[in-house]
């Protein structure tokens, strides 16, 4: 059953936001949605961070836009795994980002030009603190739990080494402890496509009427491979030839895969802002937290070893590998800490976390069941 009909919300803040990096980012704005009821308790809320190229649209759709179903509407919802029924869900979109909240495309007080490149550097934990904030204007103190996929995932983790006591769960899905020196390699590749678009103008495109659209476009590529395991492309695609023959080209498209991926390039390039694609990657370089402790995890999660964690992974994950949340497994079960882990044999690569695998869902029913039950939800 769908959620049916949401309506975004903004709040604003006046105090400037501290950021790791020693900057801050003035006066800004955060987009958000709720869905289903606080109980009279303020038990019940569950925070969705979402990850690269989604935002606070978690589920349900937009008024007069059918297709506008959110990022993660298989899985919120009345009688869906995550409950709205019993669950009050928050999806807040993170600042830096290009769908409401203040991002690169809005305008610097300092100049009263679009921010661009000159948009300050934020990290997976300048999000969290900014997800904070939110809460607190929302009289929230402590959150049954804290949900994310993939780079979400990272800022479910984030959450348990900031503000321990202000959640009671965490489930981290498809996601790691920090990204290998490959997952920074192909970031770093997407980046180079973007910067080196002539339309690019040093991250001041929209000061020059241009986007950098080519760029982007090869970035999404790149970035989609990753998603995908091979069997789920070899399945969907194969060899598989567009027009049925070879035309014997170097430039045209010739394979289905191919005009797939250009496909997604297109699509991404119309409605995603290339500063924050930079700005999103670069945060997933930074994410470390064993960095702040000699490289020990475990002392990382010392911090968060009264939170409950349930780790989910997926075996064709190649990006975000099962020995990357097995990581985080034995770094919990170092501390002690209760925590619960699901390898769910699926085909699809990283984007299964998306998906409607049965398994997966039936795992993230019962924990959330258990959490209601808990929280008197």
């Amino acid at each position: 059953m769908s959620i049916g009909i949401v309506t975004p919300q903004k709040m604003h803040f006046s105090q400037p936001l501290p950021l790791r990096s020693g900057a801050s980012l003035p006066a800004y704005e955060l987009a958000y949605e709720t869905y289903g009821t606080l109980n009279a308790e303020r038990s019940n809320a569950v925070l969705v961070c979402h990850a690269l190229n989604a935002s606070h649209h978690v589920a349900g759709t937009y008024e007069g836009q059918p297709k506008s179903e959110g990022w993660w509407d298989n899985l919120v919802g009345p009688g869906k795994p995550l409950d709205t029924d019993r669950f009050f869900v928050i999806g807040i979109n993170n600042p830096g980002s290009c769908f409401g909240s203040t991002g690169p495309t809005h305008t610097n007080p300092a100049t009263g030009q679009p921010w661009g490149s000159d948009f300050p550097v934020v990290t997976v934990e300048d999000w969290v603190d900014a997800q904070a904030r939110l809460l607190d204007q929302l009289g929230i103190e402590r959150l049954a739990a804290v949900l994310g996929g993939s780079l979400g995932g990272m800022q479910a983790l984030a959450w348990t080494l900031r503000y321990p006591r202000r959640l009671r769960h965490c489930v981290a899905v498809a996601t790691a402890p920090n990204l290998s020196a490959q997952n920074i390699a192909f970031n770093e590749v997407a980046r180079r496509a973007i910067v080196t678009d002539p339309e690019f103008h040093g991250g001041h495109y929209l000061r020059h009427g241009a986007l950098p659209r080519r760029g982007l476009r090869v970035a999404r590529m790149i970035g989609h491979i990753t998603y995908l395991s091979d069997d789920s492309m070899e399945a969907k695609f194969g060899r598989e030839l567009r027009n049925g023959q070879l035309a014997y080209t170097t430039q045209d498209i010739e394979f289905q895969i191919e005009s797939y991926l250009r496909h997604q390039g297109d699509k991404f390039s119309e409605y995603f802002d290339a500063n924050t694609y930079l700005l999103i990657t670069r945060a997933l370089d930074y994410f470390d937290p064993a960095r702040e402790h000699a490289g020990s995890l475990a002392r990382a999660f010392a911090a968060a070893r009264d939170v409950r964690f349930l780790v989910v992974s997926f075996t064709t994950d190649w990006r975000f590998s099962p020995a990357r949340s097995r990581e985080i497994v034995k770094a919990l079960v170092d501390n002690q800490a209760a925590v619960s882990y699901a390898e769910i044999d699926a085909p699809h690569g990283h984007d299964a976390f998306l998906l409607d695998d049965p398994r997966y869902h039936a795992v993230m029913r019962l924990r959330f069941q258990n959490i209601a039950r808990e929280v008197g939800a």
